[in-house]
């Protein structure tokens, strides 16, 4: 296993660009009806996970009042956003992208030293926020509503689109920035306001969208953040000056609020877990398979939804392949996400890479799990101590097993090996969730076989199961989703309602 040295405490990190990530804290922010304010709550420190004694941000948790204001504030200012003309709320998200665009290397860098993330993933993913925030202005050139036939003569009937009102959403750590994109640009696109909680682990990058979108000119209250931990969450998901909900993270945190909203009768829209598998079928193409279920794996450590942590091999292909995965994923480059050549950094805290450290320690403890690569002995406890830093594990199992049901969010990849390519597709469906699915093959029934079988929201043939574009539904089946599907124009199902107007004129011709 290669891994780097991570950079001493204290010191800055500098790009190509010359751009650097200062060692002082930033401030943190709440921005709450039109106002940026210090905070009052419980301390927050934002603490970097590949310098675990560096504080990347620090400021005060809002409390039940800020969100009180920041409601009352997008309620009051709810009826003039909606009437602004579609194409004057797109402009804003267009100069918003625009200054995403201009800082990405910055605000990258940063997003890496919050997160863990490489740099390159950093600011490709602030500049993943600016598409979308584009994406969402031009909806304005789109068409927003249809018109049907009627049965009866002299009328016609046309279903017109409208905001729903004030939004609550809450965001996960794992994207920062890209996720809360997908739920606001929407959600303002469409003429709504919003309150939006961030995960707690990373309020940096939060705050930086919302000062994006602040200098593009959003008029005060139509976006509030507030930053603080999960009870503030559970007050925003039932404040009754919300209309909707829209949330990603855990399963178990996702079923409250669904449970929440249900009794409210409050739409509510949720992307939770995922155990994706990436199929490798008789005929696939060995190299390009083994890449592609790497890039799945380990990119962004493991953190993604739609990460790919299981695998099957059908048996005809299994050893070569296995081996060649093997030596690939041991020659990836972990270590400091700053770093030149690091292609892999750490986990976004210490907690969760204990989390996940114990769970393979006690899977390799069971029959039946050996090691391919990595495993809980590839790295020694002084170079764990030096932040949240796990190596990129494959582990074969044998059958059945909780490392092939239970989400990890880590750098894990569990093995199955199935006899022949139908019983590779029964295995890759062998789960609770049903987020994301990749099948590597040119067997164009088996491709047929696996679109027909398998019942995930988004399906990759000979690509990584990760992976999401912002032009297209995106949103899981079974236990990994629930309510609308999030991106694209299936965004608009969940941030409108329609009214549906018949129109005929007072003497009986259509108007």
């Amino acid at each position: 296993m290669q891994h780097t040295a991570v950079s001493t405490p204290g010191s800055d990190t500098a790009d190509q660009a010359g751009s650097a990530v200062p060692g002082s804290p930033r401030q943190l922010r709440h921005l709450v009806a039109g106002r940026w304010l210090p905070g009052e709550g419980g301390e927050l420190l934002d603490i970097s996970p590949s310098r675990p004694d560096q504080v990347v941000a620090a400021g005060r948790e809002a409390l039940t009042a800020d969100l009180d204001r920041a409601v009352e504030a997008a309620r009051a200012v709810f009826p003039r956003w909606a009437a602004t003309p579609h194409q004057a709320r797109g402009a804003v998200l267009v100069r918003a992208a625009g200054v995403l665009e201009e800082r990405a290397e910055q605000w990258g860098a940063e997003l890496s030293w919050e997160e863990g993330k490489t740099r390159a993933e950093g600011v490709g993913e602030v500049r993943r926020a600016a598409e979308i925030l584009r994406f969402y202005a031009a909806e304005a050139d789109r068409p927003t509503g249809e018109v049907f036939a009627s049965p009866r003569p002299g009328e016609r009937i046309s279903v017109v689109h409208r905001p729903v009102g004030t939004i609550g959403v809450i965001t996960p750590f794992n994207f920062p920035i890209a996720i809360p994109a997908w739920k606001i640009a929407p959600a303002l696109s469409y003429g709504n306001t919003v309150v939006w909680k961030p995960a707690g682990l990373v309020p940096l990058l939060a705050m930086r969208l919302a000062e994006a979108l602040v200098e593009a000119g959003l008029p005060d209250g139509v976006l509030s953040l507030l930053i603080g931990g999960g009870e503030l969450g559970g007050e925003l998901v039932s404040h009754p000056g919300v209309e909707a909900v829209t949330f990603t993270g855990s399963t178990a945190v996702g079923r409250s609020v669904i449970a929440r909203c249900g009794a409210l009768a409050r739409p509510v829209q949720t992307e939770m877990g995922g155990k994706n598998a990436a199929a490798v079928l008789s005929d696939a193409d060995l190299e390009l398979a083994a890449n592609e279920v790497m890039a799945g794996a380990f990119r962004a450590t493991g953190q993604k939804c739609t990460a790919t942590s299981r695998l099957v091999v059908a048996e005809p292909v299994a050893d070569e392949f296995l081996a060649l995965l093997a030596a690939k994923v041991s020659a990836l480059r972990v270590g400091d996400p700053l770093a030149d050549g690091v292609q892999m950094g750490p986990l976004a805290s210490v907690p969760a890479r204990d989390a996940v450290q114990r769970a393979v320690r006690e899977g390799l403890a069971r029959t039946g799990v050996g090691v391919l690569a990595g495993g809980d002995a590839a790295y020694t406890d002084e170079e764990r101590a030096v932040g949240a830093y796990l190596p990129p594990t494959v582990l074969e199992l044998a059958g059945d097993d909780p490392l092939w049901r239970d989400e990890l969010f880590g750098p894990v990849l569990a093995v199955r090996r199935a006899r022949d390519d139908s019983q590779a597709l029964d295995l890759v469906d062998d789960s609770e969730f049903g987020l994301s699915a990749a099948v590597f093959t040119d067997n164009l029934n088996a491709v047929s076989a696996a679109v027909a079988r398998l019942d995930v929201g988004v399906l990759h043939v000979n690509s990584e199961t990760a992976g999401a574009d912002p032009h297209v539904p995106f949103g899981g089946a079974k236990g990994s989703g629930h309510g609308p599907k999030e991106q694209g124009r299936a965004a608009r199902e969940f941030f409108t309602r329609t009214t549906t107007v018949y129109l005929r004129g007072s003497h009986g011709g259509a108007l």
